[in-house]
């Protein structure tokens, strides 16, 4: 079965050749406008026309134009382009089956949360600024306001495979976990929350941790009025989309000193302006949308992409299907 696969993405030359030599057998082509951004989307481009596997960030016209497409994988673990009631429709009908790389994804974004979550937990955001500024030894303070994470609880807002791994590093520290889904299943590492009792799980933890996709349902998810039900004290995390945070709200929260702090790895408008207020605001902490971020993140794409196509030749499941 020889197929013609469409990539629109510019890789680095390692990842290049392992894409190339991965694909032997088959006809590799590349479209004339190629993105070097898993969140930007490709150009039209007629070569998706041609093709039975589109892998990158194809437009989603050109998706929808296709007679022959018959699987799209994508280089992000979101896929907002592609998740709109009618294009989702149009795609079930014509066939065409939909992978994301979430896989590639879940480890760096549970590490990048666990990671702040530990730095926010033993104070040493205040420690590094203390050291930086007036350099005073502020012992008694600091390990009165240090915590624990060790039996407090974790709310998870989407229970993907970003927060499926990070319910497995947080283990060993014997958090009782919640979890938000979209499907109600149930899972050895969580308690699932339902639609109807979100606001009670937002009242009970001390650590909100916002991993959803953005999408009709999830825009404005954590709106005020829902900040106004997280416990006082309570630290919020987003490495999701910047989107599902009424970030006007959130700023209120910091600046009151209701909410212990905020993680954003994401914001609304990417970069974030030099001048917003978030940048300066009690306890928030920011990092450029770097949380998926890694050495040889490039080739990972590659690889999962290889390892789906090695799936899709044997008509097995395909990995991170969300269509």
């Amino acid at each position: 079965m020889k197929l013609t696969i469409f990539c629109d993405t510019t890789f680095p030359e390692e990842a290049l050749c392992a894409l190339s030599e991965g694909v032997a057998g088959h006809s590799l082509v590349f479209g004339s406008a190629r993105t070097s951004s898993n969140l930007a989307s490709g150009a039209p481009d007629p070569a998706l026309l041609t093709a039975d596997v589109a892998f990158g960030q194809p437009a989603v016209d050109g998706l929808l134009g296709s007679s022959r497409l018959r699987w799209v994988h994508l280089t992000s673990a979101g896929y907002t382009r592609y998740d709109g009631d009618a294009i989702r429709a149009a795609l079930i009908s014509k066939g065409i089956a939909l992978t994301t790389s979430s896989t590639v994804y879940a480890d760096p974004c549970a590490e990048h949360v666990l990671a702040m979550m530990l730095s926010m937990a033993r104070r040493l955001p205040e420690s590094l600024d203390v050291q930086r500024t007036t350099r005073a030894w502020e012992s008694t303070l600091r390990r009165e306001r240090s915590i624990l994470l060790r039996g407090q609880t974790v709310l998870l807002l989407g229970y993907g495979a970003i927060g499926r791994r990070l319910a497995e590093l947080l283990a060993p520290f014997e958090v009782r976990l919640l979890a938000v889904r979209r499907r109600a299943e149930g899972d050895a590492h969580v308690t699932v929350v339902h639609e109807g009792d979100i606001d009670r799980a937002l009242g009970e933890a001390d650590h909100v941790v916002n991993v959803l996709p953005e999408n009709e349902r999830t825009r404005g998810f954590l709106d005020r009025a829902r900040l106004a039900r997280m416990r006082e004290g309570a630290f919020v995390y987003n490495v999701g989309r910047g989107t599902t945070v009424d970030q006007s709200a959130l700023l209120d929260a910091l600046q009151s000193g209701r909410l212990g702090g905020a993680y954003l790895d994401v914001t609304e408008v990417e970069p974030l302006p030099a001048d917003h207020p978030l940048w300066s605001a009690p306890n928030c902490f920011l990092t450029p949308h770097a949380a998926g971020g890694r050495r040889g993140e490039h080739l990972a794409l590659v690889r999962h992409f290889l390892d789906n196509l090695r799936r899709f030749e044997r008509g097995e499941a395909l990995l991170d299907r969300v269509l």
